[in-house]
């Protein structure tokens, strides 16, 4: 992450998973993190554009979670 614009840097800390719990929610912030490196390593030089793409990115991944989140609570429910 070294020699990324603030704005980027900024982004990137809401795709860690690490500190969930192992399973369906932590498995699906995963994917999406791993998605926004590969993208990171793809593109060398920031841009409004490529900062849009990762505030995007992340209101999906916020999507996909909630997803998660209510499938879990659904199993556990029923």
């Amino acid at each position: 992450m070294e020699n990324r614009h603030p704005s980027t840097y900024a982004l990137v800390s809401f795709f860690e998973y690490d500190h969930l719990p192992e399973g369906k929610i932590r498995d699906t912030s995963a994917k999406v993190g791993r998605l926004m490196e590969n993208i990171l390593h793809q593109f060398k030089e920031d841009s409004p554009e490529l900062t849009a793409g990762l505030r995007k990115l992340l209101e999906a991944k916020d999507c996909f979670v909630r997803v998660a989140v209510q499938e879990e609570r659904n199993k556990n429910n029923g």
